[in-house]
């Protein structure tokens, strides 16, 4: 069975730099909101959908980043996950408990380091993908994220 998802990274620009905001997930992981596409929805639509029901923060898409594709070997199902760059213009930061455990803004720097350190590995290719679309210095090919 496949299971299409989408979400994005989000950013804002706040004092004068830039944030990129991350959620902590049930699982105590660093992570970007998504979520399963409803019925009758576009991954568009569902990506802005999954972003302000998990975090509050209401936005628009800048651009696509990437679709991840992978199988969910506990659930036995193909899962396909569409990215989206989405500027902040809205909303109030909440915390959707029954999906995350919280949410932060990070500058770049410390968003990858977040990465690093708690992140799923597939998403260090999508805020690859952001931080170019975005003209932020990148990783190093020895800090991959993965």
């Amino acid at each position: 069975m496949q299971v299409i998802s989408a979400g994005g990274v989000v950013y804002r620009e706040n004092g004068g730099r830039l944030e990129i905001q991350l959620i902590r997930d049930r699982f105590g992981k660093m992570t970007l909101a998504k979520g399963k596409l409803e019925a009758g929805e576009t991954v568009e639509q569902a990506a802005l959908r999954e972003i302000e029901e998990e975090t509050g923060t209401v936005g628009q898409i800048k651009d696509k980043l990437t679709v991840i594709r992978y199988e969910d070997k506990v659930h036995g199902t193909d899962k396909e996950v569409h990215y989206f760059l989405v500027e902040a213009d809205g909303g109030t930061d909440r915390v959707q408990v029954e999906e995350i455990d919280g949410l932060g803004w990070y500058t770049p720097e410390e968003a990858w380091a977040q990465q690093v350190s708690s992140g799923y590995g597939n998403n260090g290719e999508v805020l690859k993908k952001a931080f170019a679309l975005l003209h932020l210095e990148g990783p190093t090919d020895d800090q991959s994220g993965q």
